[in-house]
């Protein structure tokens, strides 16, 4: 049996590589291939392309680099004709995704839909033309079903796959000592993102918020964890050039975060990670002017932030486009400091949003349903 992956960001990386590791422990001579990251390959996906080099978010960026990626569209649907995969499982990145999936529809090839298009906030017909070209979704937020169901799809929620990967890799004192953090001292973490175009957009807002905070509070100390494939050099640059003192740390991420007292981070899946390991954020999210623009057009939604989605509630802050201003996140850190009330009615909120997540395992059965649905369908087609 051979199944081909396509996972196109940092998020899907992960979610491809619990999968693939399932797969593989289930049936270890389904062969795996595909269009993803380094955690992939390591997992023992053969990768045709790693995404590193085609990560861009916003209109105006995707506009700028559209024939690389038309490039590399071309490229996957010669590759799916060369190995003739039982079943295409598309992880996210839906605007690229999506094209695949209806070129391997036309090749005969059926369609797994994992984290499926967010048609809840946007674009809800994507559901209908979605429903159509594959023949199974299955989604990592209960919130997500309706739409889809109403169009007809197979769709399910077996759980959250962060649950059982965002673990601390030891207890919280121990992380502490391990990073140096002083006995008394408050640990707060910038958590920029992982793709260029954030680092770029949000970093220096986060780096001025620290710098105000650190005036007003001199016990704070700062730390940045790395994503995976994130240039060392330039996040060092941008620190130099604020002059803010900010430790970079690369391994043990988990428990950096479990140790940390509170956050500034991107919107995205980092806020979960967080929810899951107790720690409060003040969630940023910044577009281009044009990517905002026609964005505001588009989506109709109430909360970016993860855990605001889950509990339709605007308990943790959210600062939008113009409001990313240092003093605005220096504000809304202190109010996450250990004492503060704001505090303690956040970390309560975390909690019951990470309720909504599911129990642990569902990667596994995940990835029984691939395998099942590779099987059924290959057996269908022939």
């Amino acid at each position: 049996m051979k199944i081909m992956f396509s996972a196109g960001e940092v998020s899907g990386d992960i979610h491809g590589e619990q999968l693939a590791l399932a797969i593989r422990r289930m049936d270890p001579s389904a062969e795996l291939v595909g269009f993803g990251g380094t955690r992939m390959e390591a997992a023992g996906v053969r990768l045709y392309k790693n995404f590193a080099d085609y990560n861009v978010m916003g209109i105006w960026e995707v506009l700028k680099n559209i024939r690389r990626l038309f490039a590399l569209l071309d490229g996957l649907t010669a590759f799916m004709r060369e190995e003739k995969p039982d079943l295409l499982v598309i992880i996210d990145y839906p605007d690229f995704n999506w094209r695949l999936a209806k070129r391997a529809r036309a090749l005969g090839i059926p369609v797994f839909s994992y984290i499926p298009p967010s048609a809840w906030a946007w674009r809800k017909g994507r559901a209908a033309k979605c429903a159509k070209l594959a023949d199974e979704f299955v989604a990592i937020f209960p919130h997500e079903l309706p739409v889809y169901e109403k169009a007809g799809a197979r769709i399910s929620f077996v759980g959250n796959p962060l649950v059982d990967k965002v673990k601390p890799e030891m207890t919280r004192q121990e992380a502490r000592d391990f990073f140096h953090m002083p006995k008394g001292r408050t640990a707060v973490l910038l958590l920029p993102g992982s793709r260029r175009q954030e680092i770029e957009l949000l970093l220096p807002a986060m780096l001025q918020g620290a710098r105000k905070l650190l005036q007003a509070h001199p016990e704070t100390v700062l730390y940045l964890p790395l994503a995976d494939g994130i240039r060392e050099g330039r996040i060092q640059s941008m620190i130099d050039a604020a002059s803010v003192p900010v430790t970079l740390v690369r391994d043990k991420r988990y428990a950096l975060m479990a140790a940390a007292d509170a956050a500034v981070a991107t919107s995205g899946t980092v806020v979960m990670e967080a929810a899951l390991l107790g720690l409060p954020c003040v969630v940023l999210y910044r577009l281009s002017p044009v990517s905002y623009f026609v964005g505001r057009l588009l989506v109709h939604v109430k909360h970016f932030s993860l855990p605001n989605i889950l509990l339709d509630e605007s308990f943790e802050t959210e600062l939008l486009q113009d409001e990313v201003t240092p003093d605005r996140i220096a504000e809304e850190l202190w109010r996450l400091y250990p004492g503060n009330p704001h505090r303690a009615e956040v970390t309560a909120k975390l909690r019951q949003a990470c309720e909504r997540l599911g129990p642990p395992g569902a990667s596994g059965r995940v990835a029984e349903k691939i395998l099942a649905a590779a099987r059924r369908l290959s057996a269908g087609n022939q």
